[in-house]
C-alpha cells in the first residue's frame, strides 16, 4: 500500500473525509491528521504537523485542505524539503509533480467538487516528476542566469 498523509480545517473537513475514503478504496495507506469535526479551527493547526512530516522524510505525500488551499500552502511551504503546491484542476496537479516534484498538494475545498477532487488527486498521486535536476535546480532558485 502506498503511505499518503492528509490533514484539512473545518472549511475542508467534509471532502476530506470523502477523500479519505475513496483513497483507500484505491489502495493508499492514509493516515489522517485532522481535523476531526467542522468546528472552526486554524488551518496551520494541522499544515504544521503534515509539513513536518513531510520534512523529516516519515512521509513522501501529503494532501492539505482548507477553504482556499492557500493558507495550508503557505505554512507548509516554510519547511524544508516540502514543496506544496494549490491545485484547482488536474491539469494544474500534473504540472505540480511534473515540472515542480510538489509533494504536497492543497486543495481548496469551498471550490471543488468531490468529483473534481477525486479527479485532481487522481492525477497528482501517481503522476513522476520530469527530473530531479531540473526540479532541485529550480527549487534552489539556480536557474540559467542567476548568480
Amino acid at each position: 500500500m502506498l503511505p499518503i498523509l492528509i490533514a484539512s480545517d473545518h472549511a475542508g473537513f467534509e471532502l476530506k473525509k470523502k477523500l479519505e475514503t475513496w483513497l483507500r478504496e484505491m489502495g493508499y495507506e492514509v493516515t489522517d491528521l485532522g481535523t476531526e469535526s467542522e468546528q472552526s479551527t486554524d488551518y496551520a493547526d494541522y499544515a504544521h504537523p503534515l509539513a513536518q512530516r513531510v520534512s523529516d522524510g516519515v512521509a513522501s505525500r501529503g494532501v492539505l485542505l482548507c477553504g482556499t488551499g492557500l493558507g495550508m500552502s503557505y505554512v507548509a511551504n516554510r519547511y524544508p524539503r516540502v514543496r506544496a503546491a494549490v491545485a484547482w484542476s488536474p491539469e494544474i496537479a500534473e504540472l505540480s509533480r511534473r515540472h515542480n516534484d510538489a509533494n504536497v498538494l492543497a486543495l481548496p475545498a469551498r471550490f471543488l467538487s468531490e468529483d473534481q477532487a477525486r479527479q485532481i488527486l487522481q492525477t497528482w498521486a501517481p503522476a513522476i516528476r520530469r527530473s530531479r535536476i531540473s526540479s532541485r535546480r529550480r527549487s534552489s532558485g539556480k536557474t540559467k542566469g542567476s548568480s
